[in-house]
């Protein structure tokens, strides 16, 4: 598990407009580690990790694209039934909120795994609580999740 940086960008919500952003990042060698799109009427928002943030970063800018940088968690989910849930887990168990989380294909995690990009309220906690070797078990005497009942 590691931080990266996430750009988000909004979006004119018509035909080529991503397409045309994608191709200028591809044309200056930044990949895309993960992204997502998601629409809100006229605009949309597309938030990625791209392989050189220094690189991404110039781009939008020569475009005149604004844009917000922020940390995020990326973490190596196993492809097994509910590897995702339990990472979920453990941050609920130790009163981390998940602000948002998209996934993408990573080739660390597996044949069916998946790289989770996790945007969470305290990112230094959430990287030693899911560093911890083990499940939900590991959690302190007489502590639940905010979500058991």
């Amino acid at each position: 598990m590691q931080t990266a940086k996430q750009l988000s960008v909004t979006l004119i919500n018509k035909p080529g407009r991503l397409a045309t952003l994608l191709t200028t990042l591809g044309k200056a060698k930044v990949g895309i580690r993960a992204l997502a799109v998601m629409d809100s009427g006229e605009r949309g928002t597309l938030r990625f990790v791209p392989d050189q943030i220094d690189t991404a970063v110039k781009v939008l800018e020569k475009e005149n694209m604004p844009f917000d940088a922020t940390e995020v968690l990326l973490v190596d989910v196993p492809g097994q039934a509910g590897g995702f849930r339990k990472v979920c887990e453990r941050l609920a168990a130790e009163h981390l909120n998940i602000d948002y989380a998209y996934s993408s294909a990573s080739p660390t995690a597996g044949a069916k795994g998946m790289l989770a990009v996790v945007k969470v309220n305290d990112l230094s906690k959430a990287q030693r609580v899911l560093a911890e070797n083990g499940s939900t078990a590991k959690r302190k005497p007489g502590r639940r999740p905010v979500h058991a009942r």
